[in-house]
C-alpha cells in the first residue's frame, strides 16, 4: 500500500501535497485579491459542509431508531438481526461525516496556548499548523479509500448477522464502473439479501476523511488570503 499511482500524467502525491501546497504560498502572496476568486467556491464548500452535518444527525436519528427497533423487537419476542451491526455502521458514519462541519464550527479540540502570545506569532502557527492538520488529513484521507478498495478486491464479508439487498451493492458499485457496464451491473443483480460487504460500511469513511481534509485545506487557504482564522467558536450561553 506504499504505491503512488500516476494520475493524469503526474504522481498522485503531487496532486494531493504538492499543488494544494503552491495554492496555499499562492494565496499567502496574492491576499485579498486570491479571495475574490476563491469566494465563490468557498460558497460551496460551506454548503457541502453543511450538507455533511446534516447527513450525520440523520444517522444519528437512525442510530435512536435502530435502538427502538431493538426494544420493540425484544418486547414482542421477535429477532432483530444485525441491529447491533447497523447501530455500529450509523455511528461511523455519524463520526466521520460529522468531521468536517464540526471543523467548520469550531468544535474540533484545538491547543490555543501559543497561539495567544502575539498576533504575528498567532497568525505563522496557526497557518503552520493547519499545514500539518492539512498533510496528515489528505494522507489519512488517501489510505481510507485505499483501504476500501482492498476490501472490495478481497470481497471481505461482515462476520455478523446484517444483512443488505444486492441492488444497493450495485447502485454503490455504479460509481466505480463506467457507463458503458451499467445495464450489464443491473442484469445481473438479483433480488435477494446478502452478507454485508465490508467496503459499504467504509465508505462514510472514506467519505467524510476527504471532506475533512478539503475543509482544513480549505480553511488554510481562508487564513493565509484574509489574514486571520476564520474558524470561530459558537457562543454557549
Amino acid at each position: 500500500m506504499r504505491d503512488w499511482q500516476p494520475f493524469l500524467g503526474l504522481p498522485l502525491w503531487v496532486w494531493l501535497f504538492v499543488f494544494p501546497t503552491l495554492l496555499a504560498l499562492v494565496c499567502l502572496w496574492q491576499g485579498p485579491r486570491a479571495a475574490r476568486v476563491l469566494r465563490p467556491i468557498w460558497r460551496l464548500l460551506d454548503s457541502i459542509y453543511k450538507a455533511s452535518g446534516v447527513v450525520a444527525a440523520c444517522f444519528m436519528v437512525l442510530i435512536l431508531a435502530l435502538i427502538i427497533g431493538q426494544m420493540v423487537a425484544r418486547w414482542a419476542s421477535l429477532t432483530f438481526p444485525g441491529s447491533t451491526e447497523y447501530a455500529g455502521y450509523a455511528m461511523a458514519a455519524t463520526s466521520f461525516f460529522a468531521l468536517a462541519y464540526t471543523l467548520t464550527q469550531g468544535a474540533h479540540i484545538r491547543v490555543s496556548i501559543f497561539l495567544n502570545m502575539n498576533q504575528h506569532t498567532k497568525f505563522w502557527l496557526d497557518a503552520l499548523a493547519m499545514l500539518i492538520a492539512a498533510l496528515t488529513a489528505t494522507y489519512f484521507a488517501r489510505y481510507a479509500i485505499k483501504t476500501n478498495i482492498m476490501s472490495e478486491m478481497l470481497n471481505d464479508r461482515t462476520q455478523g448477522q446484517d444483512f443488505v439487498p444486492e441492488w444497493l451493492l450495485t447502485f454503490f458499485a455504479m460509481f466505480a464502473n463506467s457507463p458503458s457496464t451499467w445495464a450489464e451491473m443491473w442484469a445481473k443483480t438479483g433480488a435477494g439479501w446478502v452478507y454485508t460487504p465490508v467496503w459499504l460500511p467504509q465508505l462514510p469513511m472514506s467519505v467524510g476523511t476527504v471532506l475533512l481534509a478539503v475543509a482544513i485545506w480549505d480553511y488554510l487557504l481562508r487564513l493565509l488570503c484574509l489574514g486571520k482564522s476564520q474558524i470561530h467558536q459558537e457562543a454557549v450561553e
